[in-house]
């Protein structure tokens, strides 16, 4: 199809009120994106004139896969209608993600709507973006919620200014996530390092000592003053120093999927990021929340010999027979080659997802569990 003709046929599908020729209308946006025909047929004056006046109706009327489809195929383009990537911006998140993180159509102030206006997952993506602006970075601090300050710090092209990581660093105190991204990223500066040393686990302390090569007194002093503060209050106006404490980081975890599931943001789709990010104890959380399944019960089947009975859990909260292996190999390498079993392991997991409803395998799981 030459591009004159794309240009005709996308013309006469943009005049058409008809459901099915907007529908059409939207998959010929597709199929030039694929063909490399895109910019130079939509960006005409013509179809963008059309495609701005009728982009709210085509989207909202589209198929959820042909949102997804649009959504990655116009994600690093630099000639979509503006007013519709902002649309694909607010969706769903599995729809919205390709844009919010690479759209070059999205400006700061689009970015602080989604940080103001989308849920906590849009806000996280915001978070991950590749080098967002100081007005980002300030609606991301003014929020404050954990998951997305911990999203940030996890982004070192973000524009943080020496002022921001002080403030990150002192949210450090009470958010245990903030800890290890804090430690090893490359804005962090001596004074700030010395400041954190006080609120992490030994294995960050050691960490930050290789790093910065502390003073043992400077340490000593820091240490006794964050004891004191811990024991006789701080100043006034100040909140106490809590040092670390072991547990502190899983009930943190703990909350947060608690919000994401009380707002209806806690999905399957979840449970592979927080492998690929390597939090197994955010996917056991998010497991066993999903599945209302016992935490200790998902703890013990990961540790077990018996990887089919993670495939139990799993298809029991909607994961897919295609997607478990990647799952299983991620948690493995997580968690020191448990669930064991090799590759008839594997295979055994694999078979659970049979034809049985999730309702059964959440009953199967359940009584399994009590045996491990």
């Amino acid at each position: 199809m030459s591009v004159a003709i794309s240009s005709k046929s996308l013309l006469e599908l943009a005049k058409s009120r008809a459901p099915a020729d907007r529908e059409r209308l939207l998959l010929g946006i597709v199929d030039l994106c694929d063909a490399g025909d895109g910019a130079s047929v939509v960006a005409s004056p013509q179809i963008q004139a059309l495609l701005n006046s009728i982009f709210l109706g085509l989207v909202a009327g589209a198929e959820r896969e042909i949102r997804k489809r649009l959504s990655g195929k116009l994600s690093s383009v630099d000639w979509a209608p503006v007013a519709l990537i902002n649309v694909l911006a607010l969706d769903e998140i599995e729809i919205a993600r390709p844009v919010i993180a690479m759209s070059p159509l999205l400006k700061d102030s689009d970015l602080v709507r989604l940080l103001v206006e989308a849920t906590i997952e849009h806000q996280i993506e915001v978070a991950r973006r590749p080098n967002i602006g100081a007005s980002v970075v300030a609606a991301i601090l003014q929020g404050a919620e954990p998951a997305v300050m911990t999203a940030l710090v996890g982004n070192p092209s973000a524009e943080l200014a020496p002022a921001d990581m002080k403030r990150l660093v002192d949210a450090a105190r009470e958010i245990a996530a903030l800890r290890a991204p804090l430690s090893g990223h490359p804005g962090l500066t001596g004074d700030l390092a010395l400041q954190l040393y006080i609120w992490v686990g030994q294995a960050l302390r050691q960490s930050l000592s290789e790093r910065f090569r502390f003073d043992s007194k400077l340490i000593e002093a820091a240490l006794a003053q964050a004891v004191q503060e811990a024991h006789l209050g701080a100043p006034i106006g100040q909140r106490p120093i809590v040092l670390a404490r072991d547990g502190e980081h899983e009930a943190m975890e703990q909350r947060l999927i608690e919000k994401l599931h009380s707002a209806g943001q806690l999905r399957p789709g979840y449970l592979v990021r927080a492998l690929q990010e390597g939090r197994l104890s955010l996917f056991i959380i998010s497991l066993a929340t999903l599945g209302r399944f016992e935490t200790d019960h998902v703890h013990r089947v990961i540790d077990s010999d018996r990887p089919e009975l993670l495939g139990l859990a799993c298809a029991a909260v909607g994961i897919d027979r295609s997607v478990f292996p990647s799952i299983l190999e991620l948690v493995r390498g997580l968690n020191g080659g448990r669930p064991s079993g090799g590759i008839d392991g594997a295979r055994r997991a694999i078979d659970v997802f049979g034809p049985v409803t999730a309702q059964v395998a959440a009953t199967a799981f359940r009584q399994a569990a009590l045996s491990v």
